[in-house]
């Protein structure tokens, strides 16, 4: 199995929308307490011929340096080479991979911090701010390009529509901190959410009352949960117990796989839109190790894509999520942008790359 190391603990992994093999991976130093990050893009090998053939390493195509922690990474999708980062120190900042590290990052927009402020800075569409804690996940609806989700310590679930002044729906989805959730791709009707009471709760927004299924599984609590691009009622997970999960909520036994593969912390998962079956993961080991796997028509199979370990541990109690936009809209265009700490911030290509001609104008599109 081919290994890739970096130096800092793994915060977030993302497939590329447009490459197979793509991921980014945000990394952070000494857990993203104190110290730099670094941004990385790897491309993963081929599998081998046979069985004796060895595997190729990973490929390092770029990394990018940080004064401060790197917590998440999105790709663009409506430009293959582009992508977001979200740094400790409350910016949000554009990348291209195309381009040179000496031409990075692009852009750098601050709004994040209450610390800093500066006037010259692009400023973000809109500020959604209701949240009484952290906002720990924000994540668009895959089918209604109006409406978002986000997740809070203060224990709720918030359904957004940017046509309205404040949030259409509040969740007393836990009574513990509230640190994911992630909309089904097939259903624009059913988010889950991830706690630090170490549940899973799904829930239909048409009817809030009681969620529609409860996961329990793990040990700790619930970093990260995604639904599948490809099967309707499956996601993954990934705990401070160090185990990644597979799930189907519609049967009575839910927990269809776990993987304790990494030896700290689990906090970032991924699964590939492109290729079904390639999942990825990041932990705060400091090792490396990709490998693909390909599920059939009937069976949906888990590849332990990637893993990092680190030295000490701590969790941290800020986190972040940035979300790229996959749908047009008519208030906020194709690949507008959700950021959060304690509020939610919304952007806009239009503001970010509005002078870059080479992507064919302020929304060019390369698909």
């Amino acid at each position: 199995m081919p290994v890739f190391k970096t130096p800092f603990n793994g915060y977030s992994v993302k497939f590329s929308p447009f490459y197979e093999s793509r991921l980014a991976v945000a990394t952070s130093q000494n857990f993203g307490i104190l110290g730099n990050g670094r941004l990385h893009v790897i491309d993963l090998s081929p599998a081998p011929l046979g069985p004796a053939a060895p595997h190729q390493p990973i490929t390092e195509l770029i990394a990018y340096d940080t004064a401060d922690g790197v917590y998440d990474v999105a790709w663009s999708e409506s430009h293959d080479s582009l992508l977001v980062a979200a740094i400790a120190d409350g910016s949000v900042k554009l990348y291209d991979v195309a381009l040179p590290p000496a031409s990075n990052p692009l852009r750098s927009l601050h709004e994040h911090t209450r610390e800093l402020w500066t006037v010259d800075r692009p400023a973000s569409v809109r500020t959604f701010k209701e949240h009484a804690y952290c906002v720990y996940s924000a994540v668009w609806n895959p089918r209604h390009a109006d409406v978002f989700a986000s997740a809070s310590g203060d224990c709720t679930l918030r359904v957004w529509d940017v046509r309205e002044p404040g949030s259409t729906m509040i969740i007393p989805a836990h009574e513990l901190e509230i640190l994911a959730c992630d909309w089904n791709k097939y259903d624009d009707c059913c988010i889950a959410t991830a706690s630090v009471d170490k549940s899973i709760k799904v829930w239909d927004v048409r009817s809030i009352r009681v969620p529609i299924s409860v996961l329990n599984g793990h040990s700790y609590a619930v970093r990260k949960i995604k639904f599948s691009p490809h099967r309707q009622s499956s996601m993954m997970s990934c705990s401070y117990d160090m185990s990644v999960c597979l799930w189907d909520y519609m049967v009575e036994d839910a927990l269809v796989a776990r993987y304790d593969h990494h030896t700290e912390f689990a906090v970032g998962v991924d699964m590939s839109v492109l290729v079904e079956g390639l999942l990825a993961s990041t932990g705060w080991d400091e090792l490396a190790k990709a490998s693909t796997t390909f599920s059939s028509p009937i069976q949906f199979y888990f590849c332990p894509a990637l893993q990092f370990r680190q030295s000490v541990g701590f969790v941290p109690s800020m986190g972040w999520e940035c979300t790229i936009r996959k749908k047009p809209s008519f208030h906020f265009p194709f690949g507008s942008l959700l950021t959060c700490q304690d509020m939610v911030h919304a952007w806009t290509h239009r503001a970010i790359i509005a002078d870059m001609s080479r992507y064919g104008g302020p929304l060019g599109h390369k698909r």
